[in-house]
């Protein structure tokens, strides 16, 4: 019988088309994911800050809960489970960040690119390079075409894969590998709910909406008024110097005046 090379395609091919296809599931997953923004029922809150702490901290319980459960099938078995298991956290995360923004009072400035920002920032900070420039304490996003989301969701899934690779090896010792996947979901979603009280406690704005547009237009105007100072400053100098040289001038006059005249002598009428 002849022997394979190590170049025979036979032996490699299969783990990159089964990674190709693993990543290209996960993409599909997350543009499917954020199409549509979950509604929320909680109320503005007085204090959003300690409710948003509140909500995070029941949606890592849940979390954890979950992805615990979920790895509990040893083997090949729990390999099946690593996408879903994904999915059904990315719902909990989602949620919570629906609620932390009704809290805040605004649910209504929630899109697809702010639902993107929080759920995988800290996995692929990356991917938002050139979506979302931070103006002091705002962040300003830029609408995203769905083929500009297609990419920045192929980068996220790169990394969601790396991760989800780790889980399924993790799946071969059950109930340790259920612990740690569950803590590592506390965790996660603890970041994704960082990520929405810090953007939901700064303000946000989009490109091309009103609030966008006016912190544009105050940046490009800032030339403008830095001439426009200018210009009044260099005013202002010129007329208190003319005022000045118009008062020495009249004080020099009358000088002039009184040393014309003698002392004791006035004007005869």
């Amino acid at each position: 019988m002849a022997k394979r090379s190590a170049k025979d395609p036979g032996e490699q091919l299969p783990a990159v088309i089964v990674e190709s296809a693993e990543q290209s599931r996960i993409t599909r997953a997350i543009l499917d994911f954020v199409a549509e923004i979950p509604a929320s029922r909680v109320p503005g809150a007085k204090d959003p800050q300690s409710e948003a702490r509140r909500l995070a901290s029941r949606a890592a319980q849940r979390a954890a809960l979950t992805s615990g459960s979920l790895a509990l099938p040893p083997g090949p078995l729990g390999w099946l489970t690593v996408l879903p298991e994904l999915v059904a956290i990315w719902k909990i995360q989602a949620q919570m960040v629906s609620d932390i923004a009704a809290a805040y009072g605004k649910h209504a400035q929630l899109g697809r690119e702010q639902m993107l920002w929080c759920l995988f920032r800290h996995t692929a900070a990356q991917a938002f390079r050139d979506l979302v420039v931070r103006m002091g304490d705002r962040l300003l996003f830029r609408r995203m075409s769905y083929a500009v989301a297609e990419r920045v969701a192929k980068r996220i899934g790169t990394a969601v894969t790396q991760r989800a690779v780790g889980k399924g090896l993790s799946r071969w010792l059950p109930v340790v590998g259920a612990l740690g996947v569950g803590a590592y979901a506390y965790y996660d979603t603890g970041q994704v709910a960082r990520t929405a009280i810090e953007m939901f406690n700064g303000g946000l704005a989009v490109e091309g909406d009103a609030t966008g547009a006016a912190v544009t237009t105050t940046k490009k105007a800032s030339p403008a008024r830095t001439l426009s100072r200018a210009i009044g400053k260099t005013a202002r100098k010129v007329s208190s110097s003319a005022g000045r040289a118009s008062t020495k001038a009249a004080k020099k006059a009358v000088k002039k005046i009184a040393a014309k005249r003698k002392p004791g002598t006035s004007k005869k009428t």
